[in-house]
């Protein structure tokens, strides 16, 4: 894996519906030089959600490779909507992942606050989803 952290080789996916298989994704290779950069461009239905669910392990593969240059790599993208509770106010949505796993500290919740402040949300943290606007919203998720 010549300074790679990523190899994609031939992966391809197919979903089945009610009229027979689809081709979502076929044939992608390509590879991603460590500290490099890329984009995924494309028009509605090409896939690019598909690859992203697909690396992130939200779904599985049909065919083709891919490895990654590190064991256990952790991967997380942002979704086109945001998944923000609206019962839950902004401060109380970023902690949720860490309630859940029993893992929130006063480290953690005062990390997640400088957090809020670096992205311009700090004054927003009591304020529930619908306050915000779209741009926000993306933010905090």
């Amino acid at each position: 894996m010549k300074n790679n952290i990523l190899e994609i080789t031939h992966l391809s996916k197919n979903y089945q519906d009610n009229k027979g298989e689809i081709e979502a994704i076929k044939d992608i290779s390509l590879e991603v030089g460590n500290n490099e950069f890329i984009v995924i461009v494309g028009p509605s239905g090409c896939g690019k959600s598909t690859l992203l669910s697909i690396l992130a392990n939200l779904d599985k593969k049909s065919g083709g490779n891919i490895k990654f240059s590190k064991e256990n790599i952790k991967i997380g993208y942002m979704l086109q909507k945001d998944c923000l509770f609206p019962w839950l106010n902004i401060l109380n949505n970023c902690l949720l992942g860490l309630k859940i796993k029993g893992k929130v500290s006063n480290e953690d919740r005062n990390y997640v606050l400088k957090l809020l402040d670096t992205y311009g949300l700090s004054e927003f943290k009591y304020k529930f989803p619908n306050s915000l606007s779209g741009g926000m919203r993306q933010r905090v998720g």
